[in-house]
């Protein structure tokens, strides 16, 4: 091999200190042949491939958004939607939740980031993301509205159950997701639901002028 074909990729393999002197001994190459190696090389990544294509994309968007510095997200400057945030928290009568959405509406543009980021990484997608969330709201909407006609009126009256009830539902969706567990995961929740809001996905939307 070339000393470019040695170095490329397609010819490495991770091993941990004690077992790269094992099998890079020369006394051993014919314990260890390079079809063995391949073959674990192969196994091994298609295991993580597997657990990768099992991991949803709330999933990996969760868990990404958890590994989020708190104090350096607050350093930058607050983005909003194009509504004012306020007025959709009055609109909604959230009581319970007003200080949670008022905490993290400071990470709408870094989680914005973070799903770009995502999406060119080609494994996930925002916008399938937010339908999964509007689609949670909507199925929890229609348990709490009893008609059309008392539509507002009854989202205002259980605007913070409808938020609970989202995060708790994610949360379980999240912990049945593999088999993996970390105990930010409800911190990457909140924020989450937090931008859903923001992006109008859940609750209701006030009029514009």
């Amino acid at each position: 091999m070339t000393d470019e074909e040695r170095r490329h990729f397609n010819n490495l393999i991770l091993l941990c200190d004690e077992h790269h002197v094992i099998i890079d001994n020369k006394e051993n190459e014919g314990e260890y042949p390079k079809e063995l190696l391949i073959g674990w090389k192969k196994q091994h990544e298609n295991k993580m491939l597997y657990k990768l294509r099992q991991t949803s994309v709330l999933t990996t968007a969760i868990y990404a958004i958890a590994d989020l510095d708190l104090d350096d997200i607050k350093k930058e400057p607050e983005t909003l939607a194009s509504f004012d945030i306020e007025n959709k928290i009055n609109y909604n009568d959230v009581k319970r939740n007003r200080y949670l959405i008022e905490e993290y509406k400071v990470f709408y543009s870094k989680v914005n980031s973070i799903y770009t980021e995502l999406e060119s990484q080609g494994s996930f997608k925002k916008n399938k993301l937010l339908k999964n969330v509007r689609q949670l709201y909507l199925k929890l909407k229609g348990k709490y509205v009893s008609d059309k006609e008392n539509e507002l009126a009854d989202i205002k009256l259980n605007a913070d159950n409808i938020i609970e009830e989202l995060d708790e539902q994610i949360y379980q969706l999240v912990k049945s997701d593999g088999d993996f567990y970390r105990e930010d995961i409800t911190y990457g929740i909140s924020i989450i639901l937090v931008d859903a809001f923001m992006r109008c996905k859940i609750l209701e939307e006030p009029p514009k002028d």
